[in-house]
């Protein structure tokens, strides 16, 4: 009887030693947050969020981060149900709700959380090129084949009247095409990043190229017609061979959640990222650019509840 009854004690106790390592004993919500690859800015800023809040939040919630292939693949998993909260590009994100371009039907089981940073559409062009309607007849690079980067140049290019069969169209990478330009294989390149972008950097060291802007009749076409572009001034002093401030167009770095998360947990992340973005930005610089100003901009789709309520507590107008 003392065996069966020492036995079942340690039972009991690896059971609590297992729940408190897997913090299955709290009362925190567990999140799944889908980021992107290890090397890239999703999965090192979205890191660093979680750190933070984790610390600070604890008893709230708890975020894992997990390595994903980015925004599509991203998207996918929120609405399989593996990942609660994701970032994703904005323009991606409407593609999906909306059934278009990268989706074939609509995805509709994610909501809106808030625009975190921009992603600048860059038109990198040889020196002798100064402006996007001069693209026409030449050799350009408009990202991977199935990249969101490739559905931005189509459409600013046909804001300006050029067709993808009015261009000789190369799909690279963003590394790839800099090595193009540095060749002289391409004439321009579209980049799809933060600034500054270590590719075209680096093409800086040793090419001189433009920066193509795009001037506000055509920014306003394309705005009224996709509602996630944003405007963004890229400053001169961005990449070495720049001499004036250029104009662009932007999609932003975007949370998404799950439309299964409960209010409370998201309106606790959101609370928790301007109460605590001090500590996130000393991590990673773009938790600098975390702002209540643009926390609503470029998003096209309905907000999560819990989104809802905090905006509505700082008075932010998201015109829904």
């Amino acid at each position: 009887m003392k065996k069966k009854i020492r036995s079942a004690a340690a039972l009991l106790m690896a059971v609590i030693i297992f729940a408190a390592l897997c913090g299955c004993g709290s009362s925190a919500v567990q999140i799944k947050m889908a980021t992107g690859g290890t090397a890239g800015t999703y999965y090192g800023f979205s890191g660093v969020i979680a750190q933070v809040l984790n610390e600070k939040l604890k008893d709230d919630i708890n975020i894992t981060v997990e390595s994903t292939g980015a925004s599509k693949a991203n998207i996918q998993l929120v609405q399989n149900g593996d990942d609660s909260l994701a970032i994703v590009q904005n323009d991606v994100m409407y593609y999906a709700y909306t059934g278009t371009d990268m989706f074939t039907e609509p995805v509709k089981s994610f909501s809106a959380v808030l625009s975190c940073y921009p992603e600048i559409v860059q038109i990198v062009a040889a020196s002798d090129i100064s402006s996007i309607d001069q693209l026409k007849g030449k050799s350009v690079s408009v990202g991977a084949a199935d990249s969101g980067t490739r559905y931005n140049a189509e459409q600013i290019l046909a804001a300006y009247g050029i067709g993808f069969d009015d261009i000789n169209v190369v799909y690279e990478s963003f590394a790839d095409s800099a090595d193009s330009m540095k060749n002289g294989t391409i004439d321009a390149c579209f980049v799809v990043a933060g600034t500054p972008t270590t590719a075209i950097t680096e093409l800086a060291t040793s090419y001189k190229f433009n920066l193509l802007g795009v001037d506000d009749e055509h920014l306003a076409e394309l705005q009224g017609e996709y509602g996630f572009y944003t405007a963004v001034t890229v400053p001169a002093e961005t990449y070495s061979c720049m001499t004036e401030d250029v104009q662009c167009a932007a999609v932003m770095a975007t949370i998404i959640a799950s439309n299964d998360l409960g209010e409370e947990a998201v309106y606790s992340f959101l609370k928790g990222l301007f109460d605590y973005k001090s500590e996130i930005s000393v991590a990673h610089n773009k938790g600098s650019e975390l702002d209540l100003n643009t926390a609503v901009s470029g998003i096209s789709i309905p907000f999560h509840p819990g989104a809802l309520k905090f905006y509505a507590e700082k008075g932010i107008d998201t015109g829904m």
